[in-house]
């Protein structure tokens, strides 16, 4: 059984996000001195919105912690878009009180007061974590649900309860790290993503990495390969990218003949791509890979690696990322660190969500009807597009979690049972 903490750390950087524009609410109002306000404040809003969450959507996935994932990430588009709405898309300015302005040299090294403040602040909340999952019976019962949920039940523990709480403290936990971000934003954003990515190796590595914890380092190793690419300004263009691409192949990319051409091509590339992922499908290895999938332990017993497996899928997968990302360029014209995050790759995963996981022709009409609505209704509706894309991913989850491929089969097998009937 997955544990509830896991499920609930798949917003953390929107519930950071809230704690982060509670401190600029509450500067707004009571003046830059009022980061001590503000943290409670911080906590409590943050707890709020984890507890609402986990009432109204997480409770419903307890124990799926990839369909888990894939929900939250609907919640983080319509959050991210209510953020941008609410506050503008610009960066809002937050002061640091005179009290941490400053710092001190030991050693030629500058240790700022921010920064022993965020680290006093983290070291008492893992002090106070300790302690109440230690000292309190609280936290006793809280540890009984991580550790054997069905055992807990049966004890006499409230299991539901234990849920709303847990949501409520890590989620407020983030919003105090925002408070902790607006202090030091400029260091946290190199020095969050290079610490993210040293906890996953050195803890996900070397363990048999699957499922929602495979995903979530996926995007972990995006974030910090788009860093990587914004360093290399000299190679990359910086945020700025590669722009004026003129020429593919000897093909004119400013002449309209010529683009067709292009177009030609990458639905060409398409139709074999196509071809050669239901080729795999119908092969030995196929079968292999979709045993796996239903059950990786019971291959493993069989004697099959499946690390061998899933290496050889995984790869074939990247070549074809690799061919989508080569006319990726010529087709758009240009290619920045904003096209390589972890948002295309949700748009992406919303696509095959939508169209149908488990369907080569659902993934593919899936990632055909985001796009087109995303060209055309973000131009028509671009303030309220992420709340409809956002919304439709989360029904797609609750209501259809095998895509619309899946339903439109669901909707063929009854006709043929009334038919039989």
């Amino acid at each position: 059984m997955t544990s509830v903490p896991m499920e609930a750390g798949y917003n953390a950087g929107e519930f950071i996000m809230a704690g982060a524009y509670t401190t600029y609410l509450v500067q707004s109002f009571a003046g830059t001195q009022a980061v001590a306000v503000a943290l409670p404040i911080a906590f409590l809003v943050a707890g709020a919105m984890g507890l609402v969450l986990e009432r109204l959507l997480i409770r419903r996935f307890y124990g799926r912690p990839l369909d888990t994932l894939l929900l939250t990430w609907g919640v983080s588009l319509i959050l991210q878009q209510l953020a941008i709405d609410l506050f503008g898309a610009p960066n809002v300015q937050v002061s640091a009180p005179h009290w941490l302005r400053g710092g001190f040299q030991v050693a030629d090294v500058s240790i700022s007061y921010n920064r022993l403040f965020i680290m006093a602040l983290a070291a008492a909340g893992v002090v106070g974590i300790w302690l109440y999952l230690t000292r309190l019976a609280a936290g006793r019962r809280m540890r009984a649900v991580m550790q054997n949920r069905q055992l807990a039940a049966v004890s006499g523990v409230a299991t539901d309860r234990v849920d709303q709480l847990t949501f409520f403290i890590g989620s407020g936990f983030a919003g105090l790290a925002g408070v902790a971000l607006t202090l030091f934003a400029l260091a946290m954003v190199v020095l969050l993503p290079a610490a993210v990515a040293v906890l996953l190796g050195l803890l996900v590595f070397r363990q048999r990495v699957r499922g929602a914890y495979f995903a979530v380092l996926s995007q972990a190793l995006a974030a910090a390969f788009v860093i990587l690419l914004v360093g290399q300004q000299g190679l990359t263009g910086g945020t700025n990218g590669l722009t004026n691409i003129q020429f593919f192949f000897g093909l004119d990319l400013y002449d309209e003949a010529d683009q067709r051409i292009v177009y030609l091509i990458a639905v060409g590339a398409l139709a074999v791509s196509f071809l050669l992922a239901w080729q795999l499908k119908e092969s030995r290895l196929g079968r292999l890979l979709v045993a796996i999938r239903d059950g990786e332990d019971r291959v493993r017993y069989l004697g099959y690696d499946p690390a061998v497996v899933k290496t050889v899928a995984y790869a074939f997968s990247a070549a074809l990322a690799g061919i989508g990302g080569a006319l990726f360029v010529p087709v758009v014209g240009i290619i920045s660190p904003a096209e390589l995050g972890i948002v295309p790759s949700l748009a992406m995963l919303i696509g095959v969500a939508i169209g149908g996981r488990y369907s080569l022709v659902g993934a593919v009409a899936g990632a055909l009807l985001y796009n087109y609505a995303e060209t055309s209704l973000s131009e028509a509706w671009p303030s309220g597009w992420k709340y409809l894309v956002g919304a439709l991913f989360i029904a797609v989850m609750v209501w259809a979690p095998r895509g619309l491929a899946g339903l439109l089969a669901s909707v063929r097998s009854s006709v043929r049972l009334r038919r039989s009937a």
